[in-house]
């Protein structure tokens, strides 16, 4: 084992399972944001023209409703916000079905690699070749999701009527599903099964440790939602600060450059981290995945004592 290699294979309870998790994330985040930023360049860009497109109709919608806007009288030219809008939120879900199918395809290949190599130092290049290999499963996975989370969204909707009762159940049916779809995704890059094949697998582990994973998910989804939001701090406080300059100098934010650049930026610094944020989600099913997989088939317990016994 290289690097102070940790073992993922092994069945774990529920505060084994936390703790790995974030001694792999402090092990490996550094070589998994090369890989990252390395496959997403497009992406990125693609989300910067996306921030400009939706601040630009943003701003001009709001200078509309104040008087403030160039076009306030020109209802022809006033339809260019909308235009704006209605480009940016296109390219946004395009852009996210795009990050869906790459990020999730790399954060699971990189920890899959990682456990062949038991090595913390994983080759980007054996990363994007691993998850390549697997792409026509993976977007029929990520298209299978849509009718998944449909029906996630009309029971949601229903249990959303129920008082009470109804918002503990609808936050449970959230987390199983989010834990089912991670590792069933886990399974399908792993073994190279099929995708209805994986979405049994992965119901029959996840559904075999119900509350560990449901509890792994919340605690960790949480605890990685307050560590973005920590990263979100610095950019947060200086478009507060920007914002509240616009508005107690009375800056005219409609044909202001600096103001554009600014709310731009910092929407695609959030977007991004969101989309980093998935990739880092993902690891915690990757974990799960082992401790249930181990757990259920005991294959590194068998492989250990087999080893012992020829030593022997």
């Amino acid at each position: 084992m290289k690097n102070n290699y940790i073992p993922l294979k092994v069945n774990r309870e529920f505060g084994g399972i936390v703790s790995v998790y974030f001694d792999f994330f402090k092990q490996n985040i550094k070589n998994f944001t090369n890989v990252f930023i390395s496959y997403n360049g497009i992406f990125l860009i693609g989300l910067l023209i996306t921030s400009y497109l939706l601040v630009s109709g943003f701003i001009g919608m709001i200078a509309q409703e104040s008087g403030q806007s160039p076009f306030a009288e020109n209802i022809g030219n006033e339809q260019e916000y909308f235009i704006y809008l209605g480009i940016g939120g296109f390219l946004f879900f395009v852009i996210f079905l795009g990050v869906a199918f790459l990020n999730y395809s790399l954060s699971t290949s990189y920890m899959i690699k990682y456990v062949e190599t038991k090595d913390s130092q994983v080759d980007k290049k054996d990363v994007w070749q691993y998850a390549k290999s697997q792409f026509g499963n993976v977007l029929l996975f990520v298209l299978l999701l849509i009718p998944i989370y449909m029906v996630y969204f009309i029971i949601a909707v229903i249990l959303a009527i129920i008082p009470l009762l109804g918002f503990f159940a609808q936050y449970i049916v959230q987390f199983f599903l989010t834990a089912w779809v991670g590792v069933s995704f886990f399974d399908m890059l792993a073994n190279k099964k099929g995708v209805t094949e994986a979405l049994g697998e992965g119901w029959k582990l996840v559904t075999g440790s119900f509350w560990k994973s449901i509890g792994v998910n919340f605690i960790l989804g949480l605890l990685l939602g307050l560590l973005l939001m920590v990263a979100l701090i610095i950019p947060g406080i200086i478009i507060g600060v920007y914002t509240f300059h616009v508005v107690e100098n009375d800056v005219d934010y409609t044909n202001s450059i600096v103001s554009t650049i600014v709310y731009t930026l910092g929407l695609s610094i959030f977007l991004i981290i969101a989309v980093y944020g998935q990739c880092l989600s993902q690891f915690i099913n990757g974990i799960l995945y082992y401790a249930l997989h181990e757990k259920t088939y005991n294959e590194n317990t068998r492989a250990k004592i087999e080893q012992i016994g020829q030593n022997d």
